[in-house]
Parts: structure tokens; sequence; C-alpha cells
């Protein structure tokens, strides 16, 4: 196709840019085994119609993916899921949702480079999945909250069962959520945020 020099490339939607008092914005992923609510998060919090690249899963995952617990799931994300939140005037969180599935996992480097912190979701019937992820994260650095989504169908366990479980460390933050929720997303983001706050001040203290 040819363009002419009258031709103009559409720009965002302007319910989608930046408010002119941004003065800061900070990188955040969601991170998690395959069909732990990634997706669902950015979503239900995102300010932004958010950007999905989710595909229909076919007959060649079969045998190669584990979806246990989400037998019902018809597509997965390939690449990355992308929203905004701004928590103020003047701050702005970018949120980018990890591919679930071990095979996209190869993409988490280049999702995880130049981010604050993560949040970690985590489905309790599946907790065995929680510790390579985590485990990633700590290879990088990365500073992360775990937030214990909500299915129905999903046993329930106390927070500090879960810690003991996960084996995490008296200083991470830890707190179930329903990923559905707006409001809920929002806490869990506004914990990881404060977390990230005392990380800094700790380390300021020094």
């Amino acid at each position: 196709m040819d363009f002419k020099s009258s031709d103009t490339i559409p720009g965002p939607r302007t319910e989608d840019r930046l408010p002119q008092s941004t003065e800061a914005a900070v990188k955040l992923v969601i991170v998690g085994g395959f069909g732990v609510g990634k997706t669902t998060m950015v979503g239900s919090v995102s300010e932004i119609k958010p950007l999905t690249t989710e595909e229909t899963m076919t007959q060649a995952g079969i045998g190669v993916d584990d979806n246990f617990g989400s037998a019902t799931k018809t597509a997965t994300t390939v690449a990355m899921d992308f929203g905004r939140i701004s928590i103020t005037d003047q701050l702005v969180l970018y949120l980018f949702g990890t591919p679930g599935q071990e095979r996209f996992w190869f993409l988490w480097n280049g999702l995880f480079e130049g981010a604050l912190g993560a949040v970690v979701l985590v489905d309790t019937r599946r907790l065995e999945v929680s510790f390579d992820v985590m485990g990633r994260l700590e290879e990088r650095g990365v500073p992360f909250v775990v937030a214990v989504n909500a299915f129905p169908d999903a046993p329930h366990y106390p927070v500090e069962e879960l810690r003991t479980a996960l084996d995490l460390s008296e200083e991470i933050p830890i707190m179930e959520c329903d990923v559905r929720r707006r409001a809920s997303s929002r806490d869990v983001l506004m914990t990881l945020m404060r977390f990230l706050h005392s990380l800094a001040m700790a380390g300021a203290l020094r």
C-alpha cells in the first residue's frame, strides 16, 4: 500500500493518552503458571484497553502444555499482556503479564528487563509451579509479592501455612485476591508498591 504525504497515522485514543501531569512511570510484571489469572488481572485493573496476545490452543499443545485445573481454557498468552493504571496524578504503573506455558518462558527475561517489582500469582491446586517462577525472579533480583488467586474449586489454606509451603521469608507479603475484581487487583499492586518503598527506605538507611 502506498501512503500519500497527506495520509496520517492515527495516534492513541484520547482515553489512552498519558495524563499531562504524569511525572514517573514504573514497570511491573505479573507472573505465574498457566491459567493462574495473569491476563484476567491485567484486564480487570487496567484503565486502558489492555493489549493481549492470546491465541487459540490447538492439538499441538496436547502432551506439551500442562493445563491441569484449566481444562476448559481455550486460549493462552503467547507473548505478553499489557495494561496501565494511574496510582496518582503523577505516578503511572505499566503492567506486563507474562506467558504461563513453560515453552514460552524464554520470553520472560525480556519482560523482566527494567521491572521494578513483580506479582507472583498462585493457584493452590498447583503450588509446585510457583517455585520455578519465584526462582527466576530471585535470579534476576526482582522483588516480588505473592497473591493467591481465589479459584472456586481450589483448596483454601491459612496464609501462614502457604508461607511455609512456599518457603517465603517473613518480609515478603502474601495475600489472597480475586483477580476478576478491579479493587482486589488494585490492592495487590498497592501492596507491591508499599513493599518496594520499604525496600528502598531500608536501602537508604544502610
